[in-house]
């Protein structure tokens, strides 16, 4: 039952992600290279935090433990 409520959770989300998506790239007002650059950052950001604890970087006070 739970698996198919997150399931049925990531599949909405998914299609409100894609939807945002389609809408910034066609639209005329779109700075399609910033939002690209901003989704990678971001991306680059919560892997960065994934491995920090294994890697040992950017745990700032926590690396003591």
């Amino acid at each position: 039952m739970t698996d198919k409520i997150f399931a049925d959770v990531m599949t909405i989300a998914t299609a409100i992600v894609g939807l945002a998506i389609i809408a910034v790239v066609v639209s005329k007002n779109a700075s399609t290279a910033s939002t690209i650059t901003a989704a990678g950052k971001a991306f680059s950001s919560i892997i960065g935090a994934a491995v920090a604890p294994v890697s040992g970087s950017g745990l700032g006070s926590l690396q003591s433990f």
